[in-house]
Order: C-alpha cells, then sequence, then structure tokens
C-alpha cells in the first residue's frame, strides 16, 4: 500500500544562460521561477497534485492573502514560514488554497441513475449493510446527493444500515460540507419531484440559501484523509466514488490509487470516476461497464 508520491514534478526548462523574470501583474507581490517550482514541489509531495507550466498566476493570486496576512515581502519568507511552523497548519492552509473544489448536487447525472436504477436495488435486496464512500468529497454536495437518493428509494435508510464516508484533503471544504448549507439555486438541478424537502431555508449572508436537514445529513460521516497516506478503513464498500479528482495525478498515481480502491470495494462492488477520466491508459483489475463506471 502506497503512502506517498515519491516521482518528482516536471520541472520548467530554459535556454542555456537565460535569467527567468519574476512572474508579476500590477502591485502583487513577484513569484520567481525558483519560488514557483519550490511550491509545485511541496504540493506534489503532500498530495500528488501536478501544478504545470502556466499556473503561475493562480499559485499567486492564491498564496498572496498568506503573505500578506503574515507582514512578508515576498513568496520565499513564506514559504521558510511554511516550514518553520511546527503545528502544519501553515502548510495545510497552503494545500487548502491551492487545490480546486469544483463540484454540484448531482453532478454527472448519468451515474446516479445507475445507481439508482442497477446498483442500489440489488443492494437493498440482499439486505446487506451498505457501505459507499465519496473519495474527494469537496464541499459536500456528491455525499449529500448519494443521501437523498437513498432517501428517494428507501424510507429510512439509516435503520437499513447505510452509511456514507465522504472524505477531502482541504479541512476548508470539509467545514463548508458539515455546515451543509448553499445557495438556493444551487438545488435547481436535482430531478426529484419535491427536492425541496431535503433542505431548510436559512439566512445565508443575505442571500436566499437553504441548509441540508438532518435525516440526510445523518448518513454521512465526513473526515480529513490525504488519498496518498494510510488510509485507516477495512475496507468492504460496495460503491467507490472518485470523480475528478484523478485529473490532478500522473499515470503512475493513478494507477497506484486505482489498485487500491479494488481493495477497498467488496466483491462486485463498482468505482466511479469522472466522465473526464478513464482507465484505459492504465494497467488495472477491474471490468468496464459504461463511460466511468467500473466493477470488481
Amino acid at each position: 500500500m502506497a503512502t506517498a508520491a515519491t516521482n518528482a514534478p516536471p520541472r520548467r526548462e530554459f535556454a542555456a544562460g537565460a535569467v527567468p523574470s519574476p512572474l508579476v501583474a500590477g502591485n502583487e507581490i513577484p513569484l520567481t521561477v525558483a519560488e514557483f517550482e519550490r511550491i509545485c514541489k511541496i504540493l506534489f509531495d503532500q498530495s500528488a497534485i501536478v501544478l504545470r507550466e502556466g499556473k503561475e498566476g493562480l499559485v499567486r493570486s492564491r498564496l498572496a492573502k498568506h503573505v500578506r496576512r503574515l507582514g512578508l515581502d515576498s513568496y520565499t519568507e513564506y514559504l521558510e514560514a511554511v516550514d518553520a511552523d511546527a503545528t502544519g497548519r501553515e502548510r495545510s492552509d497552503m494545500i487548502d488554497s491551492l487545490t480546486t473544489n469544483k463540484t454540484s448536487f448531482y453532478r454527472e447525472g448519468a451515474h446516479f441513475e445507475y445507481l439508482q436504477d442497477v446498483v442500489l436495488p440489488k443492494l437493498f435486496s440482499a439486505r446487506e449493510r451498505i457501505r459507499i464512500w465519496s473519495a474527494g468529497c469537496s464541499s459536500g454536495e456528491e455525499p449529500y446527493t448519494l443521501s437523498m437518493l437513498l432517501h428517494e428509494m428507501v424510507r429510512d435508510p439509516f435503520q437499513r444500515d447505510v452509511r456514507i464516508l465522504a472524505t477531502d484533503l482541504s479541512s476548508k471544504v470539509l467545514g463548508m460540507a458539515r455546515e451543509a448549507t448553499y445557495p438556493e439555486a444551487a438545488i435547481s438541478d436535482l430531478p426529484w419531484s419535491s427536492p425541496e424537502r431535503y433542505f431548510t431555508r436559512v439566512n445565508g449572508g443575505g442571500q436566499r440559501a437553504v441548509r441540508v436537514r438532518d435525516d440526510v445529513r445523518s448518513l454521512i460521516r465526513f473526515a480529513r484523509l490525504n488519498l496518498m497516506e494510510q488510509w485507516p478503513m477495512d475496507g468492504g464498500f460496495q460503491v467507490i466514488m472518485c470523480r475528478n479528482v484523478m485529473i490532478y495525478f500522473d499515470k503512475q498515481v493513478q494507477a497506484r490509487l486505482v489498485d487500491r480502491f479494488w481493495e477497498m470495494l467488496a466483491p462486485g462492488g463498482h468505482l466511479f470516476v469522472g466522465h473526464s477520466e478513464s482507465l484505459t491508459s492504465l494497467k488495472h483489475r477491474f471490468t468496464y461497464v459504461q463511460p466511468a463506471v467500473y466493477v470488481k
């Protein structure tokens, strides 16, 4: 079982004798090539996420607030502060700021249709416990959609011994997921006849907002987990959803992660990846079912 990524991220190449200029716009704090590469290495070593050339502006914009918060004048000073922080909070905040967390309710709906039509009816008819893992759950929309789907299918899925584990690397988005409060417009794509029964209206800082009801939340346990580190779970999942996560990893890390998912699934368990992802180029033991859906 892998515990950390060991291959190095790609480095930028420059012509012999060239001296790269600081990457800066307007009055922003300049980000040098050396600083950018150092940040890329930290992110890769911590999460196996590869930041490629062209992402300098993203790095600068997302980390500038931390540089200013600490009263520093350069990203080199900021990186020194990250290394010196024995609590690890600065490093964690840095990783949180650099990771992308784009999601929505009922995203890639064909997956939920397949779960509703094929996977879950068989699991319910077997009357066994059901364990689902949302790996890379971001701000919670995916696991909450899963819980709502389960409530659509059975009156009280909690009493049927159904549990959802939702994990993410980012403590920030996990806090948002636990808060379970979203703009009212976010639930407009839910396909069910009365999706509002799963939410209560709340004050969202002057905007119309909704909060996921307690019975929907009761099926889910949120936890921080770095997919590149040791996993404390015992396995036996019937469903693992790791969608739009592996696109940030190189092929070696993807293959290792897919192999670990295989070990965590029960026989006949399903792995769902994002529609922009595929296992085609990877060596794996799964059987293809339909786009972005595989079975053990």
